[in-house]
């Protein structure tokens, strides 16, 4: 495992790469990973590097972009299951082979493990291109949220094959890192994620919002956002909120984000607040709007919207793991518990709700924490790493020492 770090003067003298990067999510889709990729992407442009995406086209009218360093190539896809919005690519080997020998890239970059990233990895592999991947998601935790759970060990072994037919995988905390180490990944490397302080801000913070959720003056606004499924651990939240509720009957419940389980929330919860999905400025003022995030889930990879609460200045309760577990310290900057303690999650969330002085504390010291976690450095961090790898693997080979040679003494 390797945390990679550059200074500025060793940047300023990297070459300039074409590097094929191969996605089968990107905005406008609402996801931590297509969220994640479009800041990667920039920021390779911005340094100067050029970028070929390759992505499924994501409506019948979807049009290449090819404009200011990135030129798209459209694939097929197919619609996930119970995932709206989303495409699964269709493999592709025979066009990429075909493209890249037309065009050839410096490096290929595969960031998610479907069929279209499997046979990317292929075309790469074929034409003698460096490749390198990305894992963003456990695919493979999520089968027990969805009645496959004998999957799981099927669904494991293809991503951990996928992975190590590259030559290098990028995952956002040490903690993953050493976790696929121990599952027998080859050559992982930690790329952490930063935050748009910017955009989210506690100067964004609401009245207006707060009183349109139903809260009186110095109501408590307990907040929680990312996908309605299974998966986000939903239930304890809404647990949690129960519990809150008791001891603070001005508390309200705001739940941003769509999925689908968001029938049965509004069935069995008619109280909450159902935002819906909310984008940019928008969302942004639902967090700071909010004075407790809860996030209790445990298939994260890393989990954006921790950071996102942290700068709007909110105080944050989740499970130690993930980014929480990089960049939470309990009691300081937030609130952490261990993995899967229910009982302690919703005790801790209930004590939190109470104090609104230790809450206002914590939140302001998320706030300073993520001031700190900067996109500019994180995306330093990837354009170097691919180049590192494109230099590994067009390197000439070291001479060969003749046999019987020995060091003059």
């Amino acid at each position: 495992m390797k945390v990679l770090d550059f200074t500025t003067e060793e940047l300023c003298m990297e070459p300039r790469l074409r590097i094929a990067l191969v996605t089968e999510t990107w905005p406008p889709e609402v996801n931590g990973v297509a969220m994640t990729l479009k800041r990667m992407v920039d920021g390779l442009i911005e340094r100067g590097h050029s970028v070929q995406l390759v992505r499924p086209r994501q409506t019948p009218g979807d049009v290449a972009t090819h404009a200011n360093g990135l030129h798209e190539l459209l694939a097929r896809g197919l619609s996930l299951p119970r995932y709206d919005g989303l495409k699964l690519g269709l493999p592709a080997r025979a066009r990429l082979v075909r493209e890249w020998s037309r065009q050839r890239p410096d490096l290929v970059h595969v960031a998610t493990e479907g069929p279209l990233g499997w046979t990317a990895i292929s075309a790469a592999t074929k034409l003698r291109l460096p490749v390198t991947s990305d894992f963003h998601t456990n695919f493979d935790h999520y089968s027990a949220h969805y009645g496959v759970g004998w999957l799981r060990q099927p669904v494991a072994a293809y991503l951990r094959r996928f992975h190590n037919r590259t030559a290098a995988t990028y995952v956002p905390t040490s903690a993953l890192a050493h976790s696929l180490g121990k599952q027998g990944y080859q050559r992982v490397e930690v790329i952490s994620r930063g935050v748009d302080t910017a955009l989210y801000d506690p100067a964004r913070r609401s009245d207006v919002l707060r009183h349109s959720w139903g809260l009186t003056p110095g109501g408590l606004a307990v907040v929680s956002v990312g996908r309605l499924a299974p998966e986000k651990n939903l239930g304890l939240t809404l647990r949690a909120f129960a519990a809150i509720r008791e001891r603070r009957p001005d508390a309200r419940m705001i739940v941003v984000g769509d999925g689908p389980m968001r029938d049965a929330i509004a069935r069995e919860h008619p109280d909450a607040v159902l935002a819906g999905m909310r984008h940019r400025e928008d969302l942004a003022a639902h967090y700071a709007s909010g004075d407790l995030f809860l996030f209790p889930s445990l298939t994260e990879t890393f989990g954006n919207v921790t950071l996102e609460a942290m700068a709007s200045g909110v105080c944050p309760l989740a499970y130690d793991y993930a980014a929480a577990a990089e960049v939470i310290r309990d009691l300081d900057n937030g609130a952490l518990v261990r993995c899967g303690d229910e009982d302690e999650f919703i005790a801790c969330a209930v004590e939190l709700a109470r104090n609104d002085a230790l809450r206002t504390r914590l939140g302001q010291a998320a706030r300073s924490t993520a001031e700190g976690i900067d996109w500019a450095h994180v995306n330093d961090a990837f354009a170097a790493a691919l180049i590192r790898s494109w230099r590994c693997a067009t390197a000439p080979p070291s001479p060969a020492v003749p046999v019987g040679l020995h060091e003059q003494r």
